[in-house]
Parts: structure tokens; C-alpha cells; sequence
């Protein structure tokens, strides 16, 4: 979350006390939140922006933890168990929507590579956290993933759980991004389970300006925050009622397939269902 306690993006949030806490699960060290990486804080502007005119998250007036669970310098299994205890961590906040922009499958040792059989939600042990966490009525939204057009191809671990949010990008033109990676899990679930805007998205950039980039890590956050304003609306709503309400709602709903999985939600649609 490099500059987010300093950017215009974040100023109300900052104002508001809306950000509150923060948990470094890599190096233990809180007090470097706001440093070493980008990814968080162009994660966190597409749902807490607010710049009128410029650019309004989807769910800018939410309370926000954030956690660091990723090591930007490697990637190996232990930052699995990262994601484990922060979602320990959050089930004991009372944390009601986990935006989770990130996931694994290839590591810096080979030997320790997951394989497509392992994307059957109950292998990799942060997908069987993910599963813990929606079953203790958290709404886990995770990337499915930027393989798309790589020789992997397929989503990531764990956006191969069974009840969560795996969320792929599509374009303006509201087409398969590209880069979105592709189901099914490897037990046949369909995957990803809904798509949103992911090329050429808007977020805050670390010079104050307004920039796009590619990525499910921005499709993710657009979904997550939008869930975060229907569960606002429907406060005695399980997280199982609000999941299956947005994919009700999708634009594929009757004819998913492995691109964009049941397509773009409508929260207005997935509205007047719980409604």
C-alpha cells in the first residue's frame, strides 16, 4: 500500500478513520504498510477512491484492514500460510468481505509447482482456508488469475475454492480480457465464477494522477466492493444468499463457460433478487 496513507485518493478514508488497521504477515513489521510495494494501493483505490470526477470506488465509504500476506521479492508456499492467518485474522475481526488480488500455482523452486490437478478447491491449503473462511460466512472474492495467454492458462490457487468469488476481467467492450485466465477448477466447477472490468482500468496512481492498467487484480476489487455495498443492504443476508444472488444475476447465468465463467453481474438484478 505504498502512499496510501499520504494520496488525495485515500484522504477521506484517511479522514474518516475508515482504514482500521493494518497487519504485515511477511516480515511481521506493520510500521512498512505504506512502503516497498505498488499492487495494494491500485488495488484499494478501484474499491476506496474518492476523487469526484476523477474517480469513486466501488464501495468508498467501507471500513478497510489491510494485509500483507504477499513477499513482492519471491514467491514460494509459504506465503500461502500467509493468507491462512490473515484470514484467521480477519474471521476474528468480524471482517465480512475478503478482496483478495492475488494467487499461486508456479514458485521460484519448481519442485514446489502446484499442477492443474490441484485446482479442485480442496488441495492447496490457502483454497481450503478460503472455503473455512466463506463457511464462517465471510465473502471471499479472489483474481482468477493473468495465465490467460501463458502456457499455465488456467486460475490460480484460491480462486479454485467452492464458495468463493473467482473473478475474471473482461474489457470495455465487455469481452474476455486477454490475459484472464481460464476454467474450469480441475474438479469441473465453473471457473471463474463471474467477470468485471480488468482491461484498461482505472486506479489511483502513486503521483496523484489517474492511470489504467491490466489485470484480475482490478476486476477482483470491483466485484469485492460492489458485494460490500449489497451486504450494507442486506445486513441479516448470509454471504452464501449475496454470492449466489450475483451470480444469479450474471449475464451468462444460463450459459456459462470457461472465459468469463455466468459473465458480468448486475448488482441491481442481484438486488431486486435478495429483495
Amino acid at each position: 500500500w505504498n502512499r496510501t496513507d499520504i494520496l488525495p485518493a485515500f484522504e477521506r478514508l484517511r479522514q474518516e478513520g475508515r482504514i482500521k488497521g493494518v497487519k504485515d504477515f511477511v516480515w511481521n513489521n506493520d510500521s512498512t504498510i505504506y512502503g516497498l510495494n505498488n499492487h495494494g494501493t491500485y488495488v484499494l483505490s478501484i474499491m476506496a477512491a474518492y476523487l469526484p470526477g476523477q474517480l469513486v470506488g466501488t464501495a468508498p465509504e467501507a471500513n478497510y484492514y489491510l494485509f500483507r500476506t504477499e513477499d513482492p521479492f519471491s514467491e514460494y508456499p509459504a506465503e500461502e500460510d500467509n493468507w491462512v492467518a490473515a484470514a484467521e485474522y480477519a474471521d476474528s475481526l468480524g471482517i465480512d468481505v475478503i478482496n483478495s488480488s492475488l494467487g499461486y500455482s508456479l514458485f521460484d523452486d519448481p519442485a514446489l509447482n502446484h499442477t492443474y490437478a490441484d485446482m479442485d478447491g480442496n488441495t492447496t491449503r490457502c483454497s481450503i482456508a478460503a472455503d473455512i473462511a466463506a463457511a464462517k460466512g465471510i465473502l471471499v472474492v479472489n483474481s482468477a488469475g493473468n495465465s490467460g495467454d501463458d502456457p499455465w492458462r488456467f486460475i490460480t490457487a484460491p480462486s479454485d475454492a467452492d464458495d468463493i468469488l473467482c473473478v475474471g476481467a473482461v474489457n470495455a467492450d465487455e469481452e474476455h480480457a486477454w490475459f484472464s485466465s481460464y476454467g474450469p477448477s480441475a474438479d469441473g466447477q465453473v471457473k471463474p465464477t463471474v467477470s468485471a472490468m480488468g482491461q484498461a482500468a482505472a486506479f489511483a496512481a502513486l503521483d496523484s494522477s489517474i492511470a489504467t492498467g491490466n489485470g484480475t487484480s482490478f476486476s477482483s476489487p470491483v466485484i469485492a466492493g460492489l458485494s460490500a455495498c449489497l451486504l450494507q443492504a442486506f445486513p441479516n443476508m448470509s454471504q452464501q444468499a449475496i454470492r449466489d444472488a450475483i451470480v444469479r444475476s450474471a449475464s451468462q447465468y444460463e450459459s456459462p463457460d470457461d472465459a468469463l465463467g455466468y459473465g458480468i453481474p448486475d448488482f441491481v438484478v442481484a438486488r431486486e433478487l435478495l429483495l
